[in-house]
């Protein structure tokens, strides 16, 4: 018999991976071909911060990993840069998750934001020392912009519609993992 919180688990872990096959599947189709479009969200980045925060069990690092290569590869950036970058943001509130347990909403979404802003930072400060020609530090900071505004609808959606609620001290064993 499996253990309900490990089958708990494992089923987030496959909504998330194929949350991210359904969201890279539409962002690869050709459905808008005119320049000068403005960015969307970095959708997989809102949700995946947004189940960090509540449940940092149902992500380990190697399913972030694979997930941000994947889109690396597919969506053709450079290989790795944003993969590291995102994880090296989310262990970060992953370090400070206890402390997240008990804040507001409100300070939850201004450290997710400055997060995503560093993320966006250090991506156009490594593309721009490398002389990546797609490196425009505009639309990278837009696009840092429309990520944290999106958040709180992704934290939302997660919470009220995939079930992914924040862990309680109640529902935490004593090593401190999420039940």
């Amino acid at each position: 018999m499996v253990d309900p919180t490990t089958l708990d688990r494992w089923v987030y872990r496959l909504v998330f991976l194929g949350i991210a096959v359904m969201t890279v599947f539409v962002m690869i189709l050709p459905l808008e071909t005119r320049p000068g479009r403005l960015p969307a969200p970095d959708w997989m980045l809102c949700l995946t911060l947004a189940w960090l925060q509540r449940r940092p069990d149902y992500l380990p690092p190697w399913l972030i990993a694979g997930v941000f290569l994947m889109l690396d590869m597919l969506l053709m950036r450079p290989p790795g840069l944003m993969t590291a970058l995102v994880l090296v943001g989310s262990e970060f509130l992953r370090a400070r998750q206890h402390v997240s347990v008990e804040t507001a909403f409100g300070s939850e979404w201004l450290v997710t934001a400055a997060t995503i802003f560093a993320i966006f930072l250090t991506e156009g400060v490594v593309l721009a020392l490398f002389s990546v020609p797609e490196a425009d530090f505009g639309r990278l900071m837009f696009l840092a912009l429309a990520t944290a505004l999106a958040y709180p609808l992704v934290a939302a959606v997660s919470r009220y519609a995939l079930g992914v609620r924040r862990v309680t001290p109640g529902d935490l064993d004593p090593r401190g993992i999420g039940r």
